[in-house]
């Protein structure tokens, strides 16, 4: 009796899922398409990146690299270039790895289960899910932040949420919801509950397709579900930039492809708690004035940066800019740019 009753509890979940999704789901470039690359591609860009910053850069990505071979033919570099605005450039180079071996041992194909999708660079267990599940229709759940905290609140499920408990439970739960004919668009459904109604702050509980079987919302206190995770104080990372002229060219340099912003330009740079200094022995001389000052967020750093006025010569690896904002910038030299010139338009 009480397995007939959980079906059923599970059935008019999935129902109402679907339903939303049908009606009301987000209109999104990648769910116009069932290649399972373009998916892939999308999962990638969507890792720490948000929606609204993947769309416009989705199409442009695909149009330069359109399959799993035209990605892998390419040169490393030239991805990174394609990738910059999206940040956490670790991404396009496991997604470039990820191609490259794709090419050598299966013949260019994307693999059709999440278990084979987990042994690619870069694919992890969410990732590996929602392109399973979406592009394969494999009934596996794709469980990120949205997705635990809506079933957290659904179940009234305690703890922080990032617990492993809570996850696995969390995980289960989800697994029981896809475990139907169409789990790619049960898994995007609860991504975009969580995303647009069942949010962190302020949720639209009268709008949620799960509200009438929510136990957070009848206690009357959603926002407790789930338990806030503790903040870390995040270290400041300083760094020093070199304005150098010629005429109306400014000097730029290609950063190396590892580390931060791999193979994209910025200014001639240092790092580290002495960075102007560092900056002067780079460059055979005291740097100058500060003409700017501009601060950056990673997901584990903090970032100040300031501009220096400088001279130098052009070595390897460095190039005269007449137009720096059309070269394939770091985020953070962009940043830097625009607060010199004040052009802001690009």
């Amino acid at each position: 009796m009480n397995r007939r009753r959980n079906n059923t509890a599970v059935a008019k979940l999935q129902d109402a899922l679907l339903r939303f999704y049908r009606e009301q789901g987000r209109d999104l470039p990648w769910r116009r398409t069932r290649d399972p690359y373009a998916i892939w591609v999308s999962e990638v860009m969507l890792q720490q990146t948000r929606v609204e910053t993947a769309v416009p850069r989705f199409a442009g990505f695909l149009r330069r690299f359109p399959s799993v071979r035209a990605l892998a033919s390419a040169r490393e570099r030239a991805v990174c270039e394609a990738w910059a605005g999206l940040g956490y450039y670790r991404r396009a180079r496991n997604l470039y790895r990820a191609a490259r071996l794709m090419v050598q041992e299966l013949a260019g194909r994307m693999p059709g289960d999440e278990a084979a999708l987990r042994r690619l660079p870069g694919i992890g267990a969410y990732t590996a899910a929602a392109v399973a599940s979406i592009a394969f229709g494999e009934r596996t759940a794709a469980v990120d932040g949205n997705v635990v905290r809506v079933l957290a609140r659904v179940f009234a499920l305690p703890g922080r949420a990032s617990a492993p408990g809570l996850v696995r439970t969390v995980r289960a739960q989800a697994q029981l919801l896809v475990d139907c004919g169409q789990p790619g668009d049960v898994n995007q459904a609860l991504m975009d509950v969580g995303a647009t109604v069942c949010r962190r702050e302020a949720p639209l509980c009268p709008s949620c397709p799960l509200g009438r079987w929510c136990r957070a919302r009848r206690e009357g206190n959603p926002t407790a579900y789930p338990g806030r995770k503790a903040k870390l104080a995040r270290p400041i990372l300083r760094i020093a930039f070199a304005w150098c002229q010629r005429g109306p060219a400014l000097l730029l340099e290609r950063r190396p492809l590892e580390g931060l912003w791999p193979g994209l330009w910025e200014l001639p740079s240092a790092s580290g708690p002495r960075a102007k200094h560092e900056l002067g022995r780079r460059l055979g001389q005291a740097a100058g004035p500060r003409l700017a000052r501009v601060a950056h967020e990673l997901t584990h750093r903090h970032v100040v940066a300031s501009v220096y006025r400088a001279t130098t010569a052009r070595r390897p690896g460095q190039k005269w800019w007449r137009d720096p904002l059309a070269a394939p910038l770091s985020s953070l030299a962009r940043k830097a740019i625009v607060a010199v010139t004040g052009d802001s338009d690009r």
